[in-house]
């Protein structure tokens, strides 16, 4: 696989999105799947990311695949494909995921790619990721793009070990928005441009609860 990233995913790492306005470019839909040890705790979680057919078609054109358009690729063109949105890691960085107990952050290894499709038209990547392990006790997971240049949607589906159950809050985008204008009002031009991180306050909170093991 070459070590290199597209022009089109570049963009949503890269670009601030204060100058914007507060509405996203690139649009995901987020599936989570959990896995737990032996002892009931949750240590592992699967993310499936299908990006919209717009990007999508930006990165297969950025990076030479289905030059006939027939909107499949061969075995050769997923390989190249396989990982595309996880080869630039920049510091700091945390992958669009963010898990917390309580108030504690909860730290996740660096994902490793474990899928990739391409299905009507959507990018299909998937990549897992190690943490804890923890209790699934007060256990909030957001993803979202701290810049929300990138629109993380959780349409799921939610895949839970057995015994554990979820809800899924969903923002209130009127106070989310007064919030993004009210923040915009306290800094300057030039803090603007440089960037602002609203990406949490537009995202879904996926709250987890598992039960003890008998």
């Amino acid at each position: 696989m070459k070590p290199l990233i597209p022009m089109a995913l570049a963009a949503t790492l890269c670009l601030p999105t204060a100058r914007l306005g507060a509405h996203p470019h690139v649009f995901v839909d987020v599936a989570l799947r959990f896995t737990a040890d032996t002892q009931g705790r949750l240590s592992e979680v699967e993310v499936t990311w299908s990006y919209d057919d717009f990007f999508s078609l930006l990165i297969l054109t950025d990076m030479g695949l289905d030059p006939d358009g027939d909107g499949t690729l061969t075995e050769a063109e997923l390989a190249q494909l396989k990982g595309f949105d996880l080869i630039e890691w920049p510091d700091g960085f945390e992958g669009d995921l963010y898990m917390y107990q309580g108030e504690t952050k909860i730290a996740l290894d660096h994902p490793i790619p474990t899928g990739i499709a391409l299905t009507n038209g959507r990018i299909i990547a998937t990549h897992t990721r190690t943490f804890g392990p923890v209790k699934a006790d007060a256990l909030r997971i957001e993803a979202y793009d701290p810049t929300y240049y990138v629109a993380h949607s959780l349409a799921g589906p939610i895949t839970l070990p057995k015994g554990c159950v979820y809800t899924i809050t969903e923002p209130d985008l009127d106070e989310s928005q007064e919030q993004f204008r009210q923040m915009l009002s306290e800094l300057s031009a030039e803090e603007q441009y440089s960037g602002v991180e609203i990406g949490n306050l537009f995202s879904e909170s996926l709250s987890v609860t598992c039960a003890a093991p008998s």
